[in-house]
């Protein structure tokens, strides 16, 4: 049930979001929203697949191990369960940062975290755009923090919720007006502060990494406050992948392996 719990959240927010972009859209979408989203959902639908036959529970598998054995920084001391849920979630959330980050610093994950980023244009849907090996990869790496963090399965469920949920609004194409963008990004990533990172320019691509919690990018000196073409006129992808043959979906699978550009 847990697993239907949270594909119902996701699809409700993914929907919401949607018909925000519909109504109230940040940016003209310039590209085929036939051709992306048959791209992106093929490649998410892919992903989900091949993930229910293989490290699907791997997550909870890994805190429930961590709580059955008292492993974990987290279960050294004795804490209050609000505050170990807390601390889980700030730590998970870090965690994501530093991974996010090295995917953008080595070379080998790079060629896989390319896929996301040569989206010719930013909306919800780019949300789900990921190679499946790197889906893999995140789901290994992402159990091993949750067994050397000491996290409970709850905390572990309520992470994954915030996770979904957070991508799903920061590349959003919703438009928020700029104080409430302001306020919001004092906490959160909000799709002004995220889409600065799909740009097409490198200072601005190697920058904002955060998923959920805006604090790490200002804390870690790599937080840009906006793209210097703005919002409405700003490329969007990586240079060299700015043809929609380029990015096709069969082409997405196997891009790792192929030269760069």
């Amino acid at each position: 049930m847990e697993g239907l719990e949270r594909l119902s959240i996701f699809i409700g927010l993914l929907i919401v979001m949607i018909i925000g972009e519909l109504i109230a859209p940040r940016r003209q979408i310039s590209r085929s929203r036939k051709q992306r989203w048959t791209t992106n959902f093929g490649l998410s639908i892919f992903n989900m697949v091949i993930m229910r036959f293989t490290l699907a529970g791997a997550a909870l598998w890994a805190a429930g191990t961590a709580q059955e054995h008292d492993w974990g920084v987290l279960n050294l001391v004795e804490l209050p369960p609000w505050l170990a849920i807390i601390l889980g979630l700030i730590l998970l959330d870090l965690a994501i940062y530093g991974q996010h980050r090295a995917s953008h610093r080595w070379q080998w994950l790079w060629r896989l975290h390319k896929v996301h980023h040569t989206d010719l244009d930013f909306d919800v849907s780019t949300a789900i755009r990921f190679h499946p090996i790197e889906i893999f990869i995140s789901m290994c790496y992402k159990a091993f923090v949750i067994l050397i963090i000491g996290v409970d399965p709850f905390t572990v469920l309520v992470f994954e919720i915030i996770l979904s949920s957070c991508a799903l609004f920061n590349h959003s194409n919703v438009k928020i007006p700029l104080m409430i963008d302001k306020v919001l990004r004092l906490v959160l990533v909000t799709p002004d502060m995220h889409r600065v990172h799909h740009s097409v320019i490198q200072s601005e691509t190697d920058s904002n990494y955060g998923f959920s919690i805006s604090v790490w990018d200002h804390l870690f000196n790599s937080y840009i406050d906006q793209p210097q073409q703005g919002h409405t006129n700003m490329k969007i992808g990586l240079s060299g992948y700015q043809d929609e043959h380029d990015v096709q979906l069969k082409t997405l699978l196997a891009m790792p392996f192929k030269r760069d550009i």
